[in-house]
């Protein structure tokens, strides 16, 4: 057994805040937040929202704790599971412990599934880029080639991020992702205090996620480098004054009642 309060990775890396950047999907994601107006166009009423936003959310959070049940439990130790890692992928440890527990028929289609999700995310994820760079450039998208004059490029570009190591793509959608979920957070919860709605469900996570993305953005290497220990004050300070301006400005409805210029 393993002391719950033990860092086990292998490398010595920290938890704080890394770990908040690395589970970057699964706790909360920027990168939702930008999908779900595409999904609020297909709901008949806001009351679908539990539905097609929570219960994704909860069924997305059991299939993070079983690969983390699994990561911990197929192999003796964290050591073990990096090595297996650095041999190829995570994607080998998808393999081996899909194909070991399910077989062969099973393990395929546990691979299928794992393969079906980033797919479907990257689908979605070029046609958002693609409509915010028509309506930043007011490119119609009626005809199919405006549609390829947008999409090209963007294609081109993705094909050319395969080439570059993954772990380091990572660490830059991480901090790129978790901040955009600051932002989001930061705007639900000036729109529910501006309503006289329960803010605290969205503004203490956005205070916390601010001090993990400020912490991060000082701490690593592809930042600014700095001690853990300043890193996290300069973090603390910023999610702090966050939400010091958040109560003392964020409430306040606009004098033209025009919120979209705030």
């Amino acid at each position: 057994n393993t002391d719950f309060f033990v860092n086990t990775d292998p490398s010595g890396l920290p938890i704080w805040p890394l770990l908040f950047i690395t589970i970057a999907c699964g706790a909360i994601s920027g990168f939702h937040a930008t999908q779900s107006p595409m999904m609020t166009r297909c709901m008949e009423s806001e009351r679908h929202g539990r539905m097609l936003f929570y219960g994704p959310m909860i069924a997305e959070g059991v299939l993070g704790l079983i690969w983390v049940t699994l990561g911990l439990s197929f192999y003796e130790s964290p050591e073990a599971l990096a090595a297996v890692i650095k041999e190829g992928t995570p994607t080998l440890v998808v393999k081996e412990i899909s194909m070991s527990l399910l077989g062969s028929v099973g393990g395929v289609l546990a691979i299928i599934g794992v393969i079906v999700l980033p797919i479907s995310t990257g689908d979605t994820a070029f046609r958002s880029a693609r409509l915010l760079v028509a309506d930043t450039l007011h490119i119609g998208q009626g005809p199919l080639a405006k549609r390829l004059m947008v999409a090209i490029p963007l294609f081109i570009a993705g094909i050319a991020l395969t080439l570059v190591d993954f772990a380091v793509i990572w660490r830059y959608f991480g901090w790129a992702n978790q901040t955009m979920s600051c932002v989001t957070l930061w705007a639900v919860a000036v729109y529910l205090a501006r309503r006289k709605r329960f803010h605290w469900i969205a503004s203490l996570p956005a205070a916390f996620m601010t001090v993990v993305c400020i912490s991060y953005l000082c701490y690593a290497k592809i930042g600014f480098g700095l001690s853990l220990e300043l890193a996290t004050i300069i973090g603390v300070v910023a999610g702090v004054g966050g939400m010091l301006l958040f109560l003392s400005k964020g409430r306040v409805m606009p004098e033209t009642g025009n919120e979209a210029r705030c």
